[in-house]
């Protein structure tokens, strides 16, 4: 069984612990890899090791930095095959989806940010014959990213990338359940030049790693995506050491369809929303709520397209579903299935575990599953469930499909399906959500912000919105 090290100053290291955690390929059960199970040491000696090197890369010129971000970019996808076979075997999810989405577009957030960094100005004010004001960005000093395992390469890289373009020093804590993107990252930013101690990467527990992570006096700016309650005590130690912090959490997405839709758009994407990766997306449209001229119509033929989606071994070409990411998520997500089923739901397909044969006879797979019958405030349609569960819930008007779209705690995203103008500008405006598509779901613009309200989040990344938050502004004014 190999073992992963920790990439501290440019170097790989095992842990100072001397602990290691296994981790197991979910779509076989069988564990794969030793993970490093970090602690307080293994941070400050990252901590030390991006304090030496900050004063040398912020004080790069804007054209250097751009040049290795870009220069990781071309190594990430000339290695495309291999990072997507590492991202399927740690997370179970498709082969196909791994080399599509998620392996390039981790290659995009470091091409986007090497290019924008470029492109990064500040602001100048006239003061009509007194003086002028202009703002200088500066690089705050050392970032602590800690990414999720539902997109290890992808989210890691997403906020990476901005805080190594605007001149940070970084010690980035993937997800010890999915690592090994991560770790494939520190040799290819070996490899593209990058200065020792710029990027550190620190695997180990949240509760160990993380948290001395979180803690540490140095570690200025924390930019963290998870589960909410995880954001929340990041907040509490964090907030009180007046740390910047950017917390991206969960989701409880409503899904809008209109009877004046495009059909078979709304419901092709509709699957998509539902169940890509499994349903482990944050964004993914887990409450889908019809109105009532179309309701029974779209359940049919939604229930049947669910029912046909092929789930199997993630290296097979044509797999629409692999496995859930461990066994225990797995209980979690059967939990909630019983629990829709104590409170009157009706299981229109799905809602077992799956037994496959062959290499993945204990994986960890569970059938896309489709609820009804529940009202919209109950728990299964309160909580974050991540995993291939959705319900539909009908609805008549647009005040009624409102009131039951914004009863959640989160405000992450929404999907409007109409043809009606007026009536997509109103209900995008009155969504407590961070991000709306209409007519479409999942279609992004890295430069616009990303983020949610209410539990799903604090602050925006993407485009300026990430420049801004990894840079301090400093005004200067010149009298004439």
């Amino acid at each position: 069984m190999s073992k992963l090290k920790n990439f501290i100053n440019g170097t790989f290291y095992e842990p100072l612990t001397k602990e290691y955690i296994k981790s197991y390929n979910p779509a076989t059960g069988d564990p794969y890899m030793e993970v490093p199970s970090s602690g307080p040491d293994d941070i400050e000696m990252a901590v030390r090791a991006a304090s030496r090197a900050f004063p040398t890369w912020s004080n790069f010129s804007i054209e250097k930095r751009a040049r290795i971000l870009i220069r990781i970019a071309d190594l990430i996808e000339q290695n495309l095959e291999k990072l997507a076979i590492a991202e399927s075997e740690d997370t179970g999810k498709p082969l196909d989806l791994a080399k599509t989405v998620d392996i390039p577009r981790a290659a995009q957030n470091f091409r986007f940010f090497g290019t924008a960094i470029r492109h990064f100005s500040s602001e100048s004010h006239s003061m009509e014959g007194e003086g002028i004001n202009f703002t200088l960005r500066k690089p705050i000093g050392i970032a602590g990213c800690i990414s999720p395992w539902n997109l290890p390469l992808y989210l890691f890289s997403w906020k990476i990338a901005p805080a190594l373009a605007a001149g940070n020093c970084v010690i980035g804590k993937p997800s010890e359940v999915t690592p090994r993107t991560a770790y494939l990252l520190s040799e290819i930013v070996k490899e593209a030049g990058m200065p020792n101690g710029v990027l550190n990467i620190v695997h180990g527990l949240g509760q160990k790693a993380g948290k001395a992570l979180i803690e540490h006096p140095e570690v200025k700016i924390i930019s963290f995506t998870g589960g909410s309650q995880t954001g929340i005590e990041i907040a509490r130690i964090a907030g009180p050491m007046l740390k910047k912090m950017s917390l991206e959490l969960g989701g409880k997405n409503p899904n809008i369809i209109f009877a004046d839709c495009d059909f078979d758009k709304a419901l092709n994407t509709s699957i998509k929303a539902a169940f890509r990766n499994q349903g482990q997306i944050c964004l993914c449209g887990s409450r889908i709520f019809v109105q009532d001229k179309i309701y029974e119509k779209f359940k049919t033929e939604f229930v049947a397209k669910t029912y046909m989606m092929k789930i199997g071994d993630p290296m097979d070409k044509g797999t629409a579903m692999g496995s859930l990411v461990s066994e225990s998520h797995l209980n979690k997500v059967l939990h909630y299935v019983n629990l829709a089923k104590e409170e009157g739901g009706n299981i229109l397909t799905g809602g077992k575990q799956v037994h496959l044969k062959g290499r993945c006879a204990k994986g960890w797979f569970m059938e896309p599953t489709v609820i009804d019958g529940l009202p919209y405030n109950c728990r299964t349609n309160q909580e974050e469930i991540f995993g291939p569960v959705v319900t539909l819930i009908p609805f008549s008007t647009e005040q009624e499909v409102l009131e039951m779209a914004n009863s959640v705690e989160y405000g992450l995203s929404a999907s409007i399906w109409t043809q009606n103008l007026s009536r997509a500008h109103q209900m995008a405006e009155a969504l407590n959500v961070g991000i709306v598509w209409v007519n479409t779901w999942m279609l992004r613009d890295l430069r616009t912000p990303f983020g949610g309200s209410k539990n799903s989040g604090l602050g925006r990344e993407g485009g300026w919105e990430a420049l801004r938050f990894f840079t301090e502004p400093k005004n200067v004014c010149i009298s004439y």
